[in-house]
């Protein structure tokens, strides 16, 4: 491409990722490093909360809109003093590592004050989904990770918990609420917490931390099994911090400024962002919205007002944003005015969202986004590979960040992508056997995501994601099957009208898909209400017609029995949280889905007259 003509790029500050180093082992296996070294970082993550407030007392570090829509401001000095008076009032109990705090509640104010307050006290907490107990139905998640914490304090939001505390949490584990009361249980308020007088208690404790201590445990979305409780301690989270500082360079320069929804039981939300605001003394604004039609509003009206330096979103969010943006001046604006980087994770954002923002950006700025992605998780804190250059696409999972060795080892046809390094955590709590089968023999965490290169004959240009390991499967021919790369295809090939797909055929002679639909959408493409069932929305002609032209296209699109979708099923029920089909974060579990859906998959392959959903493509079959 001429220079002339290519796109130019808000000028940001990158590095740390941009090299690696490749070693070739003789086992099969490669092992990549950064070429730039880890630079220290600070012991206790406490260390730089005191700092900023010495610093920048003044500076917002965490705001929330009350009830009445006005924002309610904590600088960093406040966040201290608030901290050190609950921390003070959680050593008053018997709380430790064997009995931590519990939390169930959205982000807020009190959430991250009781956080910050644990922290101090050398006390471990526990960020649980809120889902666990608001939308699930038999409190399993929660019971169980009840009783792998065994906590000694729990604290909620609101009454809104009553009922799910009531099922799972024991009558001599003291609650704590931000709001309200309960019905038939005595409940502290939090204010009593906050109105305590820190002293030497809390003051004595800074001595007794380590690298080492526990800050929290943070559990897995349970997507596979039951949710496991991963360890973080001060040394994960204060290196991994300064692995994302060097490479976002940016961050460093000037203090950044989030509006954020994602939720801190989650690693992006409650590590990677949180950390970023605290870690290099910038702001953080709690987005009280969603990406979801009942959400969005509220996300675009903080956006209309807050411009951020970085804006963190999953790509569902990013396209919401992106089609308001095209008929809204004021939200363009405000959210180009000074955002140096978007940033995305959570699952692949589609090249026709990315190609919109790009097109935003150039005629409101005159110059595109960096948009910024990697790959990390729970386990790792979770930042360990970064894709950060101009040509990034989606798919791209970059190069390691400074300090994490990445082994690739061959398994059954793919290639694994394993972590190594001070951001790893030390193994899941009260699980030994869980947290050897978790890591390899070199100590190298063992994710069970695969990946492969861009180009093999140019390793510099990074990996890209290859799926799940554990997701793929052989057909009755032995063919193999990558899941993730088809699924990818799949939901973008059905975008807007499909949520998500669940890929069959195991042992099959081809493969069968069940669609999720994205109801909203799939409402406005029938011309129903918003309240129109979800039974006669899917059997409106022009929806049933569209998916029917999407099994048409995908098979035509197929080059072999692996990649040609043979059959489909468009699913009615939605996925069950408490089946484990769908996890608190929205990500759908494959292996779940076919496993309670049996029946349905094998109506599928039938092709009983029965089932009303069941599409096969109107062409001739292939011989």
């Amino acid at each position: 491409m001429n220079a002339a003509l290519s796109p130019r790029y808000r000028a940001i500050t990158v590095g740390g990722c941009i090299e690696a180093q490749l070693e070739q082992r003789a086992d099969g296996c490669t092992v990549l490093r950064s070429t730039e070294a880890l630079k220290p970082f600070p012991d206790v993550l406490n260390d730089r909360l005191a700092d900023w407030a010495s610093v920048a007392p003044d500076r917002t570090f965490v705001a929330r809109r009350d009830h009445g829509g006005e924002w309610v401001r904590i600088s960093y000095a406040q966040m201290l003093a608030r901290a050190r008076a609950v921390g003070e009032a959680l050593l008053a109990r018997p709380l430790s590592v064997d009995r931590p705090v519990l939390i169930l509640a959205e982000n807020s104010l009190e959430h991250l004050t009781l956080a910050f307050g644990a922290m101090f006290a050398g006390i471990p907490y526990a960020s649980i989904s809120p889902a666990y107990a608001l939308v699930s139905q038999d409190f399993g998640k929660l019971r169980h990770i009840v009783g792998e914490t065994t906590p000694g304090l729990v604290f909620a939001s609101g009454p809104a918990y009553a009922k799910a505390i009531a099922a799972t949490v024991g009558s001599d584990v003291e609650v704590v609420l931000a709001e309200g009361t309960l019905p038939d249980r005595a409940a502290t308020p939090f204010a009593e917490l906050l109105a305590t007088v820190p002293g030497a208690a809390v003051d004595a404790v800074r001595g007794r931390l380590g690298p080492d201590t526990i800050v929290k445990f943070l559990f897995t979305s349970g997507s596979t099994k039951m949710p496991k409780g991963v360890v973080n301690t001060h040394r994960m989270l204060c290196a991994n911090q300064q692995m994302i500082r060097q490479c976002l360079g940016f961050l460093a320069e000037t203090p950044p400024v989030l509006v954020d929804w994602l939720p801190w039981n989650h690693t992006f939300g409650g590590n990677h962002n949180v950390g970023i605001a605290l870690y290099n003394g910038g702001t953080l604004y709690i987005d009280d919205g969603k990406p979801t039609p009942q959400g969005i509003a509220e996300t675009l009206r903080n956006l209309r007002e807050i411009s951020p330096t970085v804006y963190f979103n999953v790509p569902k969010g990013f396209e919401e944003i992106a089609a308001a943006m095209e008929h809204d001046d004021v939200l363009r604006a405000s959210l180009f005015r000074s955002v140096q980087a978007f940033f995305f994770a959570g699952a692949g954002l589609s090249q026709a969202v990315w190609d919109q923002l790009d097109r935003l950006a150039e005629r409101t700025i005159g110059e595109r986004v960096r948009m910024i992605t990697g790959l990390g998780m729970t386990e790792t804190a979770p930042s360990s590979m970064f894709a950060v250059g101009t040509d990034v696409a989606s798919g791209h999972i970059g190069l390691p960040i400074p300090g994490v060795e990445v082994k690739l080892v061959p398994v059954n046809g793919k290639t694994e992508v394993r972590f190594r390094g001070p951001n790893v955590m030390p193994g899941y709590w009260r699980a030994p056997q869980l947290t050897a089968e978790a890591f390899d023999e070199e100590g190298y965490y063992c994710t069970g995501d695969a990946v492969k290169f861009i180009d093999s004959s140019e390793p510099s240009r990074g990996l890209l994601f290859d799926g799940r390991i554990a997701e793929d499967f052989k057909l009755s021919t032995g063919t193999f099957v990558s899941v993730g790369p088809l699924r990818a295809r799949i939901v973008a090939a059905g975008a807007p009208y499909v949520q998500d797909a669940v890929v069959a055929g195991m042992n099959r002679d081809d493969i069968g898909v069940l669609f999720l639909p994205r109801v909203d959408e799939c409402r406005k493409l029938a011309g129903l209400p918003p309240d129109a069932p979800l039974p006669e929305v899917l059997h409106a002609p022009p929806v049933r017609e569209f998916f029917q032209a999407l099994v048409d296209r995908l098979w035509a699109a197929g080059t072999g029995s692996a990649t040609r979708v043979a059959r489909a099923h468009v699913l009615v029920e939605p996925p069950s949280i408490d089946k484990g089909e769908i996890t608190d974060k929205g990500s759908i579990n494959q292996r779940a889905v076919l496993t309670h859906r049996a029946a349905l998959v094998e109506a599928m392959y039938e092709g009983r007259e029965q089932d009303p959903w069941l599409l096969l493509p109107r062409v001739t079959q292939p011989a």
